[in-house]
């Protein structure tokens, strides 16, 4: 599980905020080996009406709505965890998104229908 590193665990270095790309802050989170990702409070309030994606392969950000994020699913499970989520502030990494990888997002829709046909 990602954690933020406090003040007394790094040197105060800066970096820009990948969510918003405008502001440089100290806030990061390492989520995985040698991936760090810069947060600015600004970008941390929008979390808390919106869930925010982050794409780790190539760096987009998708903010969407939390009520017509969770208006929209169909699936009552997963549903049901994002409405358990919905008073948290929560900016979720995803390994690749439609940006950098639509083949790959497109092949994985087409098995996860035929699959759902069956």
């Amino acid at each position: 599980m990602a954690r933020m590193r406090g003040d007394n665990e790094m040197e105060h270095t800066y970096g820009k905020c990948n969510i918003c790309n405008e502001v440089y802050t100290t806030a990061n989170v390492e989520v995985a080996d040698d991936i760090i990702i810069y947060v600015c409070s600004d970008c941390i309030d929008k979390a808390r009406g919106n869930f925010i994606w982050l794409c780790l392969s190539c760096g987009k950000t998708y903010i969407r709505p939390k009520d017509l994020v969770i208006n929209k699913i169909k699936d009552h499970e997963l549903k049901r965890a994002y409405m358990l989520c919905e008073d948290m502030q929560i900016i979720q990494g995803i390994d690749m998104c439609i940006a950098c990888n639509p083949e790959r997002i497109i092949d994985y829709m087409e098995l996860h229908q035929h699959t759902m046909e069956c």
